[in-house]
């Protein structure tokens, strides 16, 4: 999974990706510090892994990952070359999902590429550049349909139509992704490969005091909610700078800052969650004396499929999964215990995996 972190210059882009993956990208008190994409990957938290790590004394234990693409700031005229330009806008691509970071706190040490704090307004200029890009995009391919529509292509015509409806929709400023389509028509237009047609999950960047007065619901972050919430978009609050503290400490005193905080675990877990949610993940986990690892599918995925996940002969040769939800496991206690008191299920071709399945697949190549 690949997630790119974007947003206006000095909102906490660089201070967040320093943050989750530890990469030290610099971060500047002024526009632009940020030319190449940095890439980092980053360990999913999973506190499954280390009780099944324990379980069966495993030599091994893998976390599944996700790559964090941190993108240079964007300006308004950006779609026209202002600022970075296209290159932004050619980095965001390569991306499943968007991180947009939205500053929500007031700093007078910390410049505003704007000269004010307007939460609401910073998306927009975002959402306003990858619009005019997607519209530039769409007319070259509705060019090429037009052609093929004049010569009697019937597919082409219904293409036509289809790509008239999306251009009508951002004309009107509004991301492809809150335009609603059926079935069909959101498979023709994932291959269009628009910028708004990727999901969004707005990452409010709060102070640190607003964390210690419990005040994270501050009035920017409503505004980014009640914003978000008209797009079906996700919406986490974070502290970039705090987070940028934390990944400097070793666990104990990450658990003590936390704690003085009144946090339960990091921002990157809340990330990563929500991230997972909005595109539609889980994870299954195998489980032996060799190796505990979790491995990362789409929610809906069937067991030959997710076999496939480890390796291609494993889902080409599939005959059945034995399967055992991981909290039945850890109630027995052992592997042993749970297959002696029937938890263990063999399931077939068609079975849908589940988040927190165990399990272990059987194959003949």
């Amino acid at each position: 999974m690949k997630l790119g972190i974007v947003g206006l210059p000095n909102v906490g882009k660089s201070t967040l990706f320093n943050a989750i993956t530890k990469a030290g990208a610099e971060s500047a008190n002024y526009p632009f510090c940020t030319i190449e994409p940095n890439v980092g990957v980053v360990a999913v938290p999973d506190k499954r892994l280390d009780v099944l790590e324990e379980m069966y004394t495993a030599k091994k234990k893998t976390h599944t990952s996700i790559e964090f693409y941190d993108i240079a700031g964007l300006v308004k005229g950006a779609s026209k070359g202002e600022g970075l330009g296209n290159k932004f806008l050619s980095h965001i691509r390569e991306v499943s999902s968007i991180v947009h970071v939205v500053r929500c706190f007031e700093d007078s040490n910390i410049v505003h590429v704007d000269g004010s704090i307007d939460p609401i307004r910073d998306i927009e200029t975002i959402t306003l550049e990858l619009v005019f890009s997607d519209l530039e995009v769409l007319e070259r391919r509705m060019d090429k349909a037009t052609k093929l529509a004049r010569s009697g292509d019937k597919k082409a015509k219904a293409n036509l139509e289809l790509m008239n409806k999306v251009k009508a929709h951002l004309e009107e400023n509004k991301p492809v992704r809150t335009l609603e389509l059926d079935e069909e028509e959101q498979k023709f237009v994932d291959e269009l490969f628009l910028l708004t047609s990727k999901p969004v999950l707005y990452a409010a960047n709060i102070s640190e005091d607003d964390l210690m007065n419990g005040n994270t619901e501050n009035d920017m972050v409503k505004k980014v909610r009640e914003y978000a919430a008209n797009e079906n978009s996700e919406v986490i609050t974070i502290c970039a700078r705090l987070e940028e503290e934390l990944s400097t400490l070793d666990d104990e005193e990450k658990m003590e800052m936390l704690s003085e905080y009144g946090l339960k675990e990091p921002g990157l877990n809340k990330l990563i969650h929500a991230s997972y949610k909005l595109l539609g993940l889980i994870s299954f986990l195998t489980a032996g004396e060799k190796e505990v690892r979790a491995w990362t599918i789409t929610n809906g995925t069937k067991a030959p499929q997710a076999a496939g996940k480890i390796h291609t002969d494993m889902e080409r040769g599939f005959i059945r999964a034995e399967i055992v939800d991981y909290d039945k496991l850890i109630d027995c206690g052992s592997e042993a215990a749970a297959k002696e008191k029937g938890f263990y299920r063999l399931e077939g071709k068609d079975y849908i995996m589940k988040d927190g399945d165990v399990v272990v697949f059987r194959f003949n190549v």
